[in-house]
């Protein structure tokens, strides 16, 4: 396993992370268990949940994740993430970023993990009418009573992260040391402003969903099956990206690698990303998301699928002026 440190920060994590959405939902807690346990085996070290996952039983996800904390004595092994934000009641400070939802949260959070602490606590969102004075502050507090080592934003524009990092840094405070986004070779937007920010501000970026929901993963080598059930929104980019995920398949083949591999070799080998969330449903899914380690792109090949997926043209304002 290969890791990095986390940003600026002295924290030490594996360059893939192991995501637990499936966990519950769609995949049992036997075998989320199983995942787990294989995750730690080969070197992952980074686990990423949030305390809405598990959607209709929200707060499950994190319930299988301390279970397994609790049975296999490995909590200790991993880096924690979570977040904080969505909705998890219906009165009016049920959500978002105010200092109550924050202390409640962080408590029912620790409560269902079976630990005491949370390495990363992640912003799932950002709230614009809270004030980063009273986030901070409600950090700071979370962090002198050890109960929150890291803070990470996550769906954050660049501009906010700008905004965060300064609030941080009046305050003394170390501030954001990672932003979790949506990226992919599909889906290259956060080139503009996202990641010069990052990097400027010395955070670590942690790619999700990237493999655009499976439409990166080898969809039309699979055939139409893999497509059924899919929602209308990904029915929609497949029909309309078809060519270059053909082109993309080939070109997989002609490195000899699986599609889902090239793409994550691809954002392994982008500047400031940490690491790609991986969400496998199964272990086996597990194990070949784990070949990606292995993928070493030569420029050549970034270059060719730079022509196959372009992106926003580089760094805003370049990409769109002079």
């Amino acid at each position: 396993m290969e890791y990095t440190y986390l940003g600026r920060s002295g924290l030490q994590v594996s360059r893939l992370v192991l995501g637990t959405m499936n966990f519950g939902p769609v995949t049992t807690e036997a075998d989320s268990h199983q995942i787990m346990d294989r995750a730690v085996g080969v070197g992952i070290n980074f686990f990423d949940t949030a305390n809405v996952y598990g959607w209709d039983k929200k707060g499950s996800t994190e319930n299988i994740i301390g279970n397994w904390f609790a049975a296999s004595g490995k909590r200790e092994d991993v880096v924690l993430a979570t977040k904080v934000y969505g909705s998890m009641g219906d009165g009016p400070n049920s959500e978002g970023l105010s200092a109550k939802h924050i202390r409640r949260q962080v408590e029912a959070s620790l409560k269902r993990l079976q630990t005491d602490y949370i390495d990363l606590y992640q912003f799932h969102h950002v709230q614009r009418n809270t004030p980063w004075d009273e986030i901070w502050q409600a950090m700071d507090v979370l962090i002198q009573q050890g109960k929150v080592l890291y803070v990470g934003s996550s769906n954050f524009a660049g501009w906010h992260i700008a905004q965060a990092s300064e609030a941080a840094a009046s305050r003394h405070f170390l501030g954001l040391v990672s932003e979790q986004s949506i990226y992919n070779l599909m889906n290259r937007n956060v080139e503009l402003e996202v990641l010069p920010a990052a990097r400027h501000y010395g955070l670590g970026v942690i790619p999700w969903s990237p493999l655009a929901g499976g439409l990166l993963g080898g969809v039309l080598a699979k055939g139409k099956t893999a497509v059924r059930g899919t929602d209308d929104y990904r029915k929609g980019l497949l029909a309309a990206n078809r060519d270059k995920i053909k082109a993309f398949e080939a070109f997989s083949k002609e490195l000899g690698h699986h599609p889902a591999n090239v793409g994550l070799a691809w954002l392994l080998a982008q500047d400031g990303v940490t690491g790609p969330i991986v969400g496998p449903r199964t272990v086996a899914q597990l194990e070949g998301s784990l070949e990606a380690l292995k993928v070493r792109l030569k420029k050549a090949d970034l270059a060719r699928l730079d022509e196959i997926f372009p992106g926003p043209g580089g760094p805003a304002p370049e990409a769109y002026a002079w």
